[in-house]
């Protein structure tokens, strides 16, 4: 069999799930990949046969997306270029992890794709949503990468197609401990937004990856880290809790460790939002600003006594056969 992989590369998250799966998938059959964007920082460890620009995220300095810088960078001739080049009728799977390029070759070649990832969860009405609804968000959800079935991975089955979130296996076979340090994630911030907040609180250890961050470093409280995932699952693994945005990789593990999660969604980011909408169902804190007094909400975070929900890991194996069960189904004219 030969399996059409598409990642939406606008973050670490998609290419983290697709390396976890890639040897589940090999046992299926030959694993082609597609990577659409840039916004990722970890190296790409898997067979990329095919790749474009695509549509990449843009953030301001602290916290927010830049949607002018996003819009200002789509080159839509070449979207439609790359869409038209990809051989999909070549191949007997075609899956995508919401990426545009391939919804839209399938499109053009009239070729069936099946929907499978965190985005894929939204199509039900059932998944938890902020108070206030967004517009442009849901079409983006609906209209972005549509496909005929939709596989979906989620903290919690919200609907019948919706399934546990891919855990990795250095996370699964991982004898938490408490090293008391807090593991700070966000991608979308500048190190000038949170440096003073983290320095203030002098007596609590930070471990803090950064994007433009070459070389691990300790400065006072502060040990500063390259995005690694070796050093990034040893810091989590270890931590007493962990400071991150909106996503859904990291949360997801992070809890699954029964870690104390903070959650500081990206400004304007709708599905950043509705991830904060779950994690707070959860019993997850979530802030949506970090203001002046940050130090202060980490305080009062850290001496909560909030319980952590317990998060479930995918079977990936029986995941696997259900997604190529469900593309038959696809298929069947």
């Amino acid at each position: 069999m030969k399996i059409f992989y598409a990642i939406q590369a606008t973050g670490n998250g998609h290419i983290s799930r697709a390396i976890q799966l890639y040897p589940y998938l090999q046992k299926f059959g030959v694993v082609d990949f597609f990577m659409s964007g840039n916004n990722a920082s970890l190296p790409v460890d898997l067979p990329i046969k095919y790749k474009s620009q695509g549509c990449s995220l843009h953030y301001s300095n602290c916290g927010g997306l830049d949607y002018w810088e996003i819009v200002k960078n789509i080159k839509l001739l070449q979207i439609f270029k790359d869409a038209k080049s990809l051989p999909l009728k070549e191949y007997d799977v075609v899956i995508n992890d919401f990426d545009s390029i391939t919804s839209l070759a399938c499109k053009l070649q009239k070729v069936d794709s099946v929907q499978f990832g965190h985005q894929a969860s939204f199509v039900s009405e059932l998944t938890p949503r902020p108070e206030k609804k967004s517009l442009l968000g849901e079409t983006i959800f609906k209209h972005y990468a549509p496909s005929p079935k939709y596989i979906g991975l989620h903290f919690e089955r919200y609907d019948s197609f919706i399934l546990p979130p891919i855990i990795k296996n250095e996370i699964v076979q991982a004898v938490p401990k408490d090293l008391k340090h807090i593991t700070v994630y966000l991608p979308s911030f500048d190190k000038d937004c949170l440096e003073k907040a983290f320095n203030t609180l002098a007596e609590q250890e930070f471990h803090w990856f950064l994007n433009d961050v070459k070389f691990k470093h300790r400065v006072g409280n502060v040990t500063y880290y390259p995005v690694n995932q070796n050093y990034f699952n040893e810091s989590l693994i270890t931590c007493h809790g962990i400071i991150t945005g909106g996503g859904f990789e990291t949360p997801a593990e992070a809890l699954y460790l029964r870690k104390k999660v903070l959650s500081i969604p990206i400004l304007n980011h709708y599905e950043q939002e509705c991830n904060a909408a779950a994690l707070k169902k959860l019993g997850v804190p979530v802030i949506y600003e970090v203001g002046k007094k940050f130090e202060l909400i980490i305080e009062n975070w850290l001496n909560s006594d909030t319980q952590i929900p317990t998060i479930q890991a995918n079977n990936i194996p029986e995941t696997l056969q259900f997604l190529f069960d469900t593309y038959k189904d696809t298929t069947v004219k």
